[in-house]
């Protein structure tokens, strides 16, 4: 793997989270369970960035591995 994330997708993952379970957001882009870590960046410099939901909602959560706001997509996969 590189240094650079692996884009799973120029466009966001919509997700419906539950207020005050934990998730882990892939940052490799190598999972195949994307949006959600599944343990394929072992071996590399990536590590799952981990997050507690704030509200049972809809959330749009990064593809492309490059949003400055992650785990949530903000709009950077428009430029790739």
């Amino acid at each position: 793997m590189s240094d650079a994330p692996h884009i799973a997708q120029k466009a966001p993952y919509p997700v419906d989270l539950v207020e005050g379970k934990t998730y882990f957001w892939c940052a490799c882009g190598h999972s195949k369970s994307q949006p959600f870590c599944d343990g394929s960046h072992k071996g590399s410099t990536f590590t799952p960035l981990k997050f507690t939901a704030d509200a049972t909602k809809t959330a749009y959560l990064c593809g492309c591995k490059h949003s400055a706001k992650a785990p949530f997509c903000d709009g950077t996969h428009k430029s790739l």
